[in-house]
């Protein structure tokens, strides 16, 4: 019984060291710019539209206004949300430098420049 625990023991540690040491895959820059280009599948399209309100709801519900103060202030009315979502393709089609870095920190940089707040 005791072997038998200790070989389990081993089994679950080599199990998880080959976890850790997965890369797990990040959208790309360019991966997203290319799903919101227009015009575009209605899988791409929703897939896009999904993952950038995402990436702002997160932003809204994990920024404590108190501890960190906003850096991306959209003012009412907002703009159209394909007007954004195009901005943001250009935003990426003219900034390639970019195009292999995580798309949720793109697009946040994108937001704060495109929807500054006052200082």
């Amino acid at each position: 019984m005791k072997k038998l625990f200790i070989v389990l023991a081993v089994l679950s540690s080599l199990c998880g060291v080959a976890q850790a040491q997965e890369k797990v895959p990040v959208l790309s820059t360019q991966e997203l710019a290319s799903d919101c280009k227009l015009p575009a599948s209605p899988e791409s399209r929703s897939f896009c539209v999904g993952y950038t309100t995402a990436i702002y709801d997160t932003y809204l519900a994990t920024r404590h206004p108190k501890r960190a103060k906003p850096f991306i202030c959209v003012k009412q009315p907002a703009p159209k949300r394909d007007v954004v979502i195009a901005d943001f393709v250009q935003f990426a089609q003219a900034n390639t430098m970019l195009s292999d870095k995580p798309a949720a920190g793109v697009f946040l940089g994108f937001l704060a420049e495109r929807f500054p707040c006052a200082k």
